[in-house]
């Protein structure tokens, strides 16, 4: 019997290693600041840091200019890396402080764009990833429509921001189903099965509505914590899955049957709602959703807590 990563992937899954990883065989891969402060400490990877120094320093202005100059080129560069070894796109993230700045994440996006042209990749190759706030969805909106760059809404915990971003025609959405788990696990004091896991509930109740309604948004299930959540989304359009459990699907030959199924979500009676043109109801309706609120906060602040400590450190190096 075939091992249950490869039973994942016959399910129509497409695998989304979260690190290049190539004995996996990933179609893409996405990165996050987290992710490249945790590989930027490796020997390994040194030689990255010093062309991303090497390039702000060439750019002159002030240290926090350099520094800035620093960091988008070591996002690029890992992009870069990673794109050696997948066949397919790469995520690059929008630093987490523009979360809530529709112009500023436009801006930094587009420079992105730039400073992967001047590699010689293509933006067809690379995804722009901005938070799921109203501001990154429009951000979204913005440079699908005008400058046909793709983009990946990040850090989803609601059907409401899946909603306005497929509206937006957001061309990958990556909703995180182990930390709505976190969520409600600390909330009601209680264990889940895979089940009723309310992170798995979450993304087939929003690969559902896209299905049902006809949107081309990719799904991407994301942030696992074990690989129950994972083989219960078998049939999600994409699964972004991190080293380990990986290595435990390889490693594993449990059944791994199809779960979710476009064709039958037609039939179910669910209702159509939009909010891309109604920034009010959006937040009200968002803000009525407790675990998401709160782990939208909490996810934007860690990704700019670990962007300013990666920032940090390139300021060190170039002092």
């Amino acid at each position: 019997m075939p091992n249950s990563l490869d039973q994942l992937k016959a399910t129509g899954t497409v695998v989304v290693s979260d690190s290049a990883i190539g004995k996996y065989k990933p179609q893409d891969a996405t990165t996050n600041p987290s992710l490249i402060l945790a590989a930027s400490k490796k020997p390994e990877y040194a030689k990255l840091m010093d062309v991303a120094i090497d390039y702000a320093k060439s750019k002159g202005g002030s240290i926090d200019s350099k520094v800035d100059h620093a960091l988008d080129r070591l996002l690029v560069e890992f992009g870069k890396e990673i794109l050696k070894i997948i066949p397919g796109k790469v995520s690059t993230e929008v630093d987490a402080r523009f979360s809530f700045d529709t112009k500023a994440s436009v801006d930094k996006a587009l420079h992105i764009i730039d400073l992967y042209k001047e590699q010689g990749i293509s933006k067809d190759r690379v995804i722009i990833k901005v938070a799921s706030t109203w501001e990154g969805i429009k951000a979204a909106e913005i440079l699908q429509r005008d400058h046909g760059i793709n983009c990946n809404l990040t850090l989803m915990f609601s059907l409401v921001q899946a909603i306005g971003a497929a509206e937006a025609n957001a061309y990958l959405i990556s909703p995180f189903v182990g930390r709505i788990l976190d969520w409600f696990k600390v909330a009601n004091k209680k264990e889940y099965s895979k089940q009723e896991d309310p992170g798995v509930v979450s993304v087939k109740n929003i690969f559902d509505y896209y299905k049902k309604f006809g949107y081309k948004t990719i799904v991407m299930g994301a942030s696992f914590r074990n690989t129950g959540e994972i083989t219960e989304l078998a049939g999600c359009d994409y699964l972004t899955i991190s080293p380990n459990l990986l290595e435990e699907l390889m490693n594993s030959n449990e059944a791994v049957p199809k779960k979710l199924d476009s064709a039958g979500a037609a039939s179910l009676k669910l209702e159509r709602r939009s909010y891309i043109k109604d920034e009010a109801l959006f937040r009200f309706d968002f803000n009525e959703d407790q675990m998401a609120v709160e782990k939208l906060r909490e996810g934007i602040s860690k990704f700019a807590a670990d962007a300013v400590t990666l920032k940090d450190i390139l300021k060190a190096k170039l002092s």
